[in-house]
């Protein structure tokens, strides 16, 4: 299953983000990797900021050029705003849910315990990362994964109900994708009219 397996510390310092979660990079070296990371211009482009952009959503949703070029298009031809829509299709995607919901604490480990097949859909299995969930659909964690150290810890840490569309049962461990969110829901900083921008060239 193609995912992206680079180093993770010099992406975080390239867009100055905790992209892949919490860096110590970010707290050691606040400026961009390489030889020449320190004597960068700072004066990019506006296909630069552009594409820079583009790549910090790809990496931060854990996603592929060919996956977010094809979510693109379906974006570009749904009812609405573009970038909205792309976004939106982005956070409907499995894995992202599960992080959301706190079974993971990360986009990585949340594709890697729906890859595992520790997490179903509407009480079916389902081990592919991009499934796109619906209004209604019910996300949890398989009976036998409930006792996994990884899925315990991390509800624990984190407050799985902080996003207005998403529900979760922690008895049950079973959470609800209600509806697919709003831009101004979404925590994340992006501004995707640079993408659109991108892609309309």
């Amino acid at each position: 299953m193609a995912r992206y397996t680079g180093p993770t510390a010099k992406i975080a310092r390239r867009f100055s983000e905790p992209i892949f979660g919490p860096s110590k990079a970010l707290n050691k070296k606040n400026y961009p990797p390489g030889q020449h990371g320190r004597g960068r211009r700072k004066k990019q482009s506006e296909y630069a900021v552009q594409l820079m952009e583009k790549q910090k959503v790809k990496y931060l949703y854990g996603v592929l050029e060919k996956q977010f070029e094809n979510l693109f298009h379906k974006a570009a031809v749904l009812p609405g705003i573009t970038g909205d829509n792309l976004l939106g299709l982005l956070e409907s995607r499995l894995d992202n849910v599960v992080y959301r919901l706190g079974i993971a604490s990360t986009r990585r480990a949340a594709r890697q315990l729906v890859s595992h097949k520790h997490i179903t859909v509407n009480g079916e299995v389902v081990n592919i990362p991009s499934y796109k969930l619906r209004a209604g659909d019910q996300v949890g964690v398989r009976e036998k994964s409930k006792s996994l150290e990884a899925i315990t810890t991390s509800l624990t840490v984190r407050n799985a109900r902080q996003f207005s569309w998403l529900e979760w049962d922690g008895k049950e461990m079973v959470g609800k994708f209600t509806n697919m969110p709003s831009r101004d829901l979404i925590p994340e900083k992006i501004t995707e009219q640079l993408i659109v921008e991108l892609y309309s060239k």
